[in-house]
């Protein structure tokens, strides 16, 4: 019977959280493209490109992890997570390893940009899934938990860029090779042991919440698209989200060409702002169980205008104001990463989870292209990244406005 389920030769209440780690350090692999900043100046030295064509390896990634987080979704809820994420691992490593044969930044954005993206995208569902569906009784927890290594992953993965690079005489390509083969290898791996519970399957001692009218409402991806909830949290993901991977970036470049660090104290502050990106993941997960996703979504909204303020008001030698600022954004932009999955299935129901999630986070890959173009602009209009920060202090109190109107549970259909 499925309530006598065992997971790793234990109780499955016990066993399921390595379901949890196991997906934690696939996305330390995945995750690794937060630590693209360390790479952006050497790539533009190496290609003669501008701030803008720097910015694309990184929006082609995001857009590209976003949209196979859409289509690999319904490939998760009927094949199982074990077999898609297996095929995304390859892709991923495949995209890193050709990397270190580009001749061009274009040919970056096609081997890291496009199909390692693609290969992130296709893995990235399989986890999140994982955990909702071994921990219906602690969504917004179990979600950001195992989104805390993709977080944190330029903790770990900024400095092995860094000293990679610095050890070819400044030159990223081997790093991507090197650094390639080892993702390809570990996720991989893991993936063998990643599926879902068996049908029928609840924690012991745990029921579904009843809704006043009876049970919670499942919707199907197209009734969600009909409901208002998913528009408002669509919309606060975009906002977050370009906020968010707009100064993930350019975190390293503005510490060396605003604040005026040496690349060594801006790569070690990219590996402190990254922790705090993966521990927003399980905070922001709890606080979407305790708080409503709504309380979380305007908490993160407040975080991030008075990070734009904050870095509004620096400039040379202001490296406290940038490092609590970034702090903030990495922060909130995990934060998002959790709130996100967790309001999906508190407001829509787990049945067909992964499809549904999948078109929430198109929202992902918007806020990547937006943010890019904001910051390149930024930089290439005004000369200074500084600009950047009037629109994200904009969208962030639009962000509060939208979270208050629109962020409930729908009605039933």
């Amino acid at each position: 019977m499925a309530q006598d389920e065992k997971v790793f030769g234990m109780s499955a209440n016990a066993g399921r959280w390595i379901f949890v780690i196991l997906g934690m350090v696939v996305n330390m692999c995945l995750g690794a493209v937060y630590a693209y900043s360390v790479f952006k100046k050497p790539l533009e030295t190496m290609f003669n490109a501008t701030a803008t064509q720097g910015n694309l390896p990184f929006m082609a990634f995001l857009a590209m992890f976003a949209l196979f987080t859409f289509f690999s979704g319904r490939f998760i809820d009927k094949m199982g997570p074990r077999i898609v994420m297996i095929v995304g691992g390859i892709v991923v490593g495949v995209g890193w390893i050709l990397t270190y044969f580009a001749s061009s930044m274009m040919m970056v954005v096609i081997t890291y940009g496009i199909i390692g993206g693609a290969g992130v995208g296709i893995v990235y569902g399989g986890p999140v899934s994982v955990a909702t569906k071994w921990f219906p009784d602690k969504k917004g927890l179990a979600v950001g938990l195992s989104l805390l290594g993709f977080g944190a992953s330029a903790f770990v993965t900024a400095p092995l860029a860094k000293n990679l690079i610095a050890a070819y005489s400044n030159n990223p390509l081997p790093a991507f090779g090197i650094m390639g083969a080892g993702f390809l290898i570990v996720t991989v791996i893991l993936s063998i042991f990643m599926r879902f519970p068996e049908a029928g399957w609840k924690p012991a001692g745990w029921n579904p919440p009843q809704a006043a009218g009876g049970p919670v409402k499942t919707f199907t991806a197209g009734q969600m698209l009909k409901t208002s909830s998913f528009y408002g949290l669509w919309l606060c993901y975009i906002l977050g989200a370009t906020a968010g991977l707009m100064a993930i970036g350019i975190s390293a470049t503005v510490g060396r060409e605003v604040i005026g660090l040496d690349v060594g104290t801006a790569t070690l502050l990219v590996s402190v702002f990254a922790i705090f990106n993966g521990i927003g993941r399980p905070i922001f997960g709890a606080l979407s169980d305790k708080i409503t996703p709504k309380g979380a979504a305007i908490l993160s909204f407040i975080i991030i205008a008075a990070a734009s303020f904050m870095m509004l008001s620096a400039g040379k030698g202001s490296t406290g104001l940038y490092a609590v600022a970034f702090c903030g954004f990495w922060l909130c932009l995990g934060g998002w990463l959790a709130i996100g999955p967790a309001a999906t299935a508190t407001f829509f129901g787990l049945e067909g989870y992964a499809q549904k999630y999948g078109v929430v986070f198109s929202a992902y890959g918007l806020g990547a292209i937006i943010g890019g173009i904001i910051s390149g602009s930024a930089k290439d209009t005004f000369g200074s990244y500084i600009a950047a920060f009037y629109p994200t202090a904009g969208m962030a109190i639009a962000g509060i406005i939208i979270a208050l109107l629109l962020l409930k549970p729908p009605k039933k259909a």
